[in-house]
């Protein structure tokens, strides 16, 4: 099987596959390569129904260069942390943070968030960020202060007293009540508007009928986030609920 990293040869190959909805599988043979290599390869360059060769080769090419740049002087570098592949690690963040842009958040933010939540600690400071990701410290400033308001991120002072930006377990439950009390107040407002609109009106009962599916699906997030909510606390391979 072929090493080495994917040509622009390829990528022509692979754009021609989606547009006739070839499986990544039959993608992968027909390259002889490995699927996971296709998938990995289409979910960080946009999609399948983004994914374009020449932007996702000058992409890959982009992140080589910064590498490069970003990389101790001297030849020297630190061991990968507990055998990790670190190359695979950084083509899994590229997956991970386009999951994240895919469920609606800005790319930045994406980025950010998932530097964030890959690292062992679960937190970095403002210059981290600026290192790891090559972003300029505004950039920084406004991602966190996005990801603040869904609830994603908190911030907390070391012992030199340096902010620190936190992604920890409880996080992802303090999101998920975020996004119900949004819903909520969403399910408030659409009722004030039945009560404007006339409830017998057409414009009227179509918010009735998106404050009641609103309702249901906001009563159901928080009650869900609260039964899992020792999910997010229990060690690998532990049933919920019982002591490890």
């Amino acid at each position: 099987m072929p090493g080495g990293r994917l040509t622009q040869q390829d990528r022509q190959q692979i754009a021609l596959g989606l547009a006739d909805n070839l499986p990544y599988a039959e993608m992968a043979r027909r390259l002889d390569r490995p699927t996971s290599t296709i998938t990995r390869e289409v979910t960080r360059n946009g999609g399948p129904v983004a994914y374009r060769a020449d932007i996702a080769h000058r992409a890959t090419e982009h992140r080589a260069h910064r590498r490069r740049q970003s990389a101790p002087r001297g030849g020297e570098s630190s061991p990968p942390l507990h055998g990790r592949d670190v190359e695979a690690v950084r083509d899994y963040e590229q997956v991970f943070t386009t999951v994240i842009m895919a469920s609606g958040a800005p790319a930045m933010m994406s980025r950010v968030l998932a530097c964030l939540t890959l690292t062992d600690s679960g937190s970095l400071t403002a210059a981290e960020l600026v290192q790891r990701l090559q972003i300029s410290p505004a950039s920084v400033s406004k991602a966190i202060a996005y990801l603040e308001n869904q609830g994603l991120v908190r911030r907390e002072r070391d012992e030199r007293r340096r902010e620190r930006y936190v992604v920890d377990d409880d996080i992802w439950y303090q999101s998920m009540m975020a996004s119900a009390r949004s819903t909520a107040r969403l399910v408030e407002t659409s009722r004030q508007g039945v009560g404007i609109l006339g409830p017998g009106t057409p414009a009227g009962v179509r918010l009735e009928n998106i404050a009641r599916f609103l309702d249901f699906v906001s009563e159901n997030i928080a009650r869900a986030a609260e039964q899992a909510r020792e999910i997010l606390h229990t060690k690998p391979g532990a049933a919920p609920g019982n002591t490890p």
